[in-house]
């Protein structure tokens, strides 16, 4: 994990929020999850109150609307199943413009929406503020077992090896002449498959090699120690602890 590493999720800043360790980062943005997903969906105003968190974590950490939006997209299947779920879930029905829908169904697509939603939106800043390396180092410090860091770390590495290799592929093939129109051109997309698994695996041979060769055994050094002192901690806390109280006032009034 000593290589520095970009990826398009990151926006490049010199905020409050960017200059949190990235373990604190991780743990207040995994409490704050819990407490959403804890919040009783009939609490309406509960999610209100968290999108104003989430937003003010936003203007701090200086990101722009757009920005956190675009990112939302990701959501798109989980919310056309959210859609449905009215449409197909058993119970009591209620007539909503001229469409018979279920009221447990209702109930249950405004769950997944408003937590899904919140959830991807903190995922969002966090991958904003953070840099893949120093989320990988975050994990560490966060004493997750060091096989699962390390891979995830040659997971997110080898992914842009590939997807390298792959748009080298595609360069030669237009190169000749080749432009996939139909079935008949299946073949030659399954092969390149072939050539792409063949190679990459190729290459993690020798990049395993090229490690044992330099003393790698079974774990990797870490160049950065991630320290936080109480005051990053308190500062991080205070989303999760705002969004906990939220939660009690839902779950008591």
């Amino acid at each position: 994990m000593g290589a520095g590493h970009a990826h398009k999720l990151y926006r490049h800043g010199h905020s409050p929020i960017h200059a949190l360790p990235p373990h604190c980062k991780l743990a207040a943005a995994f409490a704050f999850v819990l407490v959403v997903v804890s919040t009783p969906r009939e609490a309406v105003w509960a999610f209100g109150l968290y999108a104003v968190l989430i937003a003010a974590v936003a203007a701090a950490a200086r990101i722009p609307a757009g920005f956190l939006l675009r990112r939302l997209l990701i959501e798109v299947p989980f919310v056309a199943f959210a859609v449905l779920m009215p449409f197909v879930a058993q119970g009591e029905r209620v007539e909503v413009l001229g469409l018979s829908l279920s009221v447990s169904g209702l109930w249950g697509a405004w769950n997944v929406l408003a937590k899904g939603t919140l959830g991807v939106a903190a995922s969002v800043l966090l991958a904003s503020t953070t840099e893949l390396r120093a989320l990988l180092l975050g994990l560490q410090r966060l004493k997750l077992p060091p096989l699962l860091v390390q891979i995830a770390s040659f997971m997110i590495r080898y992914g842009d090896v590939i997807t390298d290799e792959l748009r080298r592929m595609s360069i030669a093939r237009r190169s000749r002449g080749f432009e996939a129109s139909g079935i008949r051109h299946w073949g030659v997309l399954a092969k390149t498959a072939g050539a792409l698994f063949i190679r990459s695996y190729e290459r993690g041979e020798r990049v395993h090699l090229a490690m044992v060769s330099r003393g790698y055994a079974g774990s990797m050094p870490v160049i950065d120690e991630a320290v936080a002192t109480r005051a990053q901690w308190a500062y991080a806390a205070v989303l999760p602890a705002a969004a906990l109280a939220v939660c009690l006032m839902g779950w008591t009034l």
